[in-house]
């Protein structure tokens, strides 16, 4: 059995202890689930989405305590926890207004038949791995295709987050989702495991880290379970040329510190064309000691603590490595003499292909600043790590841009602008960074029996 824990990263302090899963009720959760799955797949898309629908409303019109919520269990600042509400609520009106469309029978080339006809069906019940990062972004995104699509679920998320994923159990139950269609659990990684092993159960959705996706593809995979996996990113930011350093540092900085670093697709290798290196490292290093981190319920702070003790000592343990072997540090470097998880605004330079920070994602506020010579080197440089989540090259040459951008190894590629996620856009990696994709018409696919029904000719 596992406990989830309400640990405020601000204070350090433990608020609230839930129960975790007894082992002797993992078999019912999973026979539940395919219980529900056999009346939630015979009613209509329509009426799916339109508990979808409600889902959206509802979190609109609770946004204040959704958000509230998240700044208290992983230190998300209040606007960041606002702006997070609010692209779950749109996660789900934009699969209650197209979801249905995409469930839509398709006509093909008859090919010597009367009919050959794609259909599309729900596969059954579906288990969610969720992380802390972004508690309402991430299951949104998994969980509003799969419902829409008729599957059930069955919700694991982070330990630090139970409060936040008990409130979203409630809002879709409230919202008409029957309580055994979305069932939230507090269970552990075996109890996980024993989920997957169970018959009933017909896929996997997980974000998280690589070692834990490489546990529970390999689980799947020995159950011949269906499998999508979004793992960790070590994101370049390319800068060719720029005609306002201030504007492109000031945009740098903010994205790299947003959710004090502790998101998969946030630019964490900055790649700079050597006439810009020293100015853009002046001015990266200027907006981060300007930085204000403190309190993230307070309106003024634009950084909170990391998710937790552990989680910034990983940080700190990962930049004195790279100091030691040989990088620059330029500012930072060292947790906050305050209660809490805070850490400052770091950034490193000078960092060589024999060092750990060249290859490994450091989760939290720092900043790798290569200089290269030609943007060539610079493709070079971004695709010389087993990451592939996304990248981002900036030029006020779109043309030029945009030519280095398709030469990226990734599944997302942005020319000025990094990390923008939206709910028609497909969201996933590769290489080491995953597989499969969510959002969009893409996220739809993924858990679906895509049938074919051919007549044949008279």
């Amino acid at each position: 059995m596992s406990t989830y824990v309400t640990a405020n990263p601000t204070t350090g302090t433990t608020e609230k202890e839930f129960p975790g899963l007894q082992d002797s009720e993992v078999a019912g959760l999973a026979d539940r689930s395919l219980a529900a799955f056999d009346d939630w797949r015979s009613t209509t898309p329509a009426e799916r989405a339109a508990t979808l629908s409600r889902t959206a409303d509802l979190y609109e019109e609770r946004a204040e305590e959704l958000a509230s919520v998240i700044t208290t269990e992983m230190g998300k600042p209040a606007k960041e926890a606002a702006g997070e509400v609010q692209l779950a609520a749109d996660i789900y009106r934009w699969y209650a207004e197209h979801g249905p469309d995409l469930l839509a029978p398709e006509a093909l080339d008859p090919q010597g038949a009367e009919e050959s006809l794609v259909q599309v069906a729900p596969i059954g019940p579906l288990v969610g791995v969720m992380p802390w990062n972004y508690p309402y972004y991430q299951v949104a995104r998994f969980v509003a295709p799969n419902l829409l699509a008729g599957n059930t679920v069955i919700l694991k998320h982070a330990s630090i987050c139970a409060a936040s994923s008990a409130l979203m159990a409630d809002i879709l139950h409230d919202a008409g989702v029957p309580e055994d269609v979305y069932i939230n659990t507090y269970a552990s990684s075996d109890q996980v495991a024993e989920l997957l092993a169970h018959n009933a159960i017909r896929g996997v959705s997980l974000t998280g880290s690589e070692k834990a996706g490489a546990a529970v593809a390999k689980v799947a995979a020995e159950n011949l379970k269906k499998s999508v996996l979004e793992l960790g990113g070590s994101d370049p930011f390319i800068l060719l040329d720029s005609d306002d350093m201030e504007r492109t540092t000031t945009i740098a900085a903010r994205a790299r510190l947003s959710n004090a670093g502790q998101a998969c697709n946030s630019p964490k290798r900055f790649i700079v064309i050597d006439e810009l290196y020293d100015e853009f490292v002046d001015g990266v290093v200027k907006q981060f000691e300007a930085t204000a981190v403190g309190d993230p319920a307070d309106s003024s702070t634009r950084m909170g603590p990391l998710s937790s003790l552990s989680a910034r000592d990983t940080v700190a343990e990962q930049v004195d490595t790279a100091v030691e072997q040989g990088a620059t540090l330029r500012t930072g470097g060292k947790p906050l003499d305050r209660d809490g998880a805070f850490y400052a605004p770091t950034v490193l330079t000078d960092i060589t292909p024999d060092m750990d920070a060249y290859s490994e994602e450091i989760f939290g506020p720092v900043a790798m600043i290569y200089r290269v010579a030609s943007a060539d080197e610079a493709v070079a440089l971004a695709n010389d790590v087993e990451f592939g989540l996304s990248g981002s090259v900036w030029s006020d040459d779109i043309a030029k841009a945009e030519k280095v951008a398709d030469r990226l190894e990734v599944g997302m590629a942005y020319v000025n602008e990094h990390g923008t996620t939206l709910p028609g856009l497909p969201f996933g990696g590769v290489k080491r960074s995953g597989y499969g994709r969510e959002l969009g018409r893409w996220g739809m696919g993924e858990f679906v029996n895509t049938k074919l029904r051919r007549t044949a000719a008279k």
